[in-house]
């Protein structure tokens, strides 16, 4: 019986519903919140683009079926497309999600339709409410950082939805580390609600961001979670060396394809499929596992075409890595051209090749 289909009156006591059986599905809190999310999200940036609404239907039930409550999509996806296939799909089942969206891409032509201004934040709220059929956004993040307008006046203008009752938490993507910061401070110092969280790039193949991001996450208790923690399908054996992507599929069109392709991502990717095989674990399964396993790491957002995906990402969640594994996967990936690690450090320290002083330093701190 799927939990849509359970009678909660047989789970009812005096002082409310005893807990429900635990299943595969892991929940963490994001960041130092108390927001819980599960461990395994759904990136929506298919829907209604290579997902139509009755795929997307079938990819939110199943999600919610298997205790998946994070769903991230942007206002931006589809120029609003996404959301209102979300909203669709959530209709009659909105409190079993958690709906994570984003505004600042531009939405229009007009000079106030994209940015981080308190005008464009407010209107691209209500605009979001609209579409995804809700009266409130779980999760609001900023998509790109606006550097034209003074961070406390994103912050002011974020603090007053929460306060509203528009939005129950605020979080970030692509910010510098150095922005990060400072809009904590700044949050901190004028009493307003902080970033719970902090969206980016990184995967098995890009680590670039364990240098200053993750320290950073972690000393101040904000949530990491990626976007292409598959690398846009590299480290889910969806492409193969050489050839070009099939027309109709998310590489076909992305001019970063290229540059992803590259010898040394594809020779990284052989190895780390091979290191996969020889413990019984997909390539896909062991990059969602590895990211799990980062300090600050809350959930992972795997894209999903169809429900079988999101039941594939499922079982990331039962793999444990040894420390032999973890020096092992350090080995195949901080190579060439990748900077994560300054070639001094791995020199003299080979065998802490996958932690840092300044990583270590953070969790000391955190813990007192």
């Amino acid at each position: 019986m799927s939990a849509a289909q359970e009678d909660p009156q047989a789970r009812i006591t005096a002082i409310g519903l005893t807990p429900r059986a635990a299943g595969a599905m892991q929940y963490r809190h994001v960041g130092r919140s108390g927001l819980v999310s599960s461990a395994i999200g759904v990136g929506c940036f298919a829907f209604g683009g290579f997902v139509d609404a009755q795929g997307v239907a079938a990819v939110v039930n199943q999600a919610l079926d298997l205790g998946i409550n994070y769903f991230d999509t942007a206002n931006s996806y589809g120029l609003g497309r996404s959301e209102e296939c979300l909203g669709l799909a959530l209709e009659g089942q909105r409190d079993r999600a958690l709906i994570a969206t984003k505004f600042g891409n531009r939405m229009g032509d007009g000079p106030n339709d994209a940015g981080a201004s308190r005008m464009a934040i407010v209107s691209a709220c209500e605009a979001s409410l609209r579409r995804l059929r809700t009266d409130r956004i779980d999760l609001y993040q900023l998509h790109w950082p606006d550097r034209d307008t003074p961070i406390e006046e994103t912050l002011r203008a974020l603090d007053d939805l929460v306060r509203a009752g528009k939005v129950r938490y605020i979080g970030c993507s692509n910010l510098y580390e150095w922005e990060l910061c400072e809009a904590h401070w700044v949050a901190e110092r004028n009493g307003l609600h902080h970033f719970v969280s902090a969206q980016d790039f990184y995967n098995l193949l890009y680590r670039d961001i364990e240098r200053r991001m993750e320290p950073l996450c972690v000393k101040y208790g904000i949530g990491m979670t990626s976007y292409f923690p598959l690398a846009g399908g590299l480290l889910a054996n969806a492409y193969v060396p050489g050839a070009e992507p099939p027309p109709g599929t998310r590489q076909a069109g992305n001019p970063n394809t290229p540059a992803w392709q590259s010898e040394r991502n594809w020779r990284v990717q052989r190895q780390l499929d091979a290191f996969a095989r020889e413990r019984g674990w997909t390539l896909p399964q062991l990059a969602l596992a590895w990211l799990l396993q980062r300090p600050a790491m809350f959930n992972v957002i795997a894209g999903a075409d169809r429900p079988q995906h999101l039941l594939d990402n499922v079982k990331a969640l039962s793999i444990r890595f040894s420390t032999e594994d973890l020096l092992e996967i350090d080995r195949i990936t901080l190579v060439d051209e990748d900077r994560s690690v300054a070639p001094v450090y791995r020199k003299l320290r080979p065998e802490k090749v996958h932690e840092f002083d300044t990583l270590l330093a953070a969790r000391r701190d955190a813990a007192r």
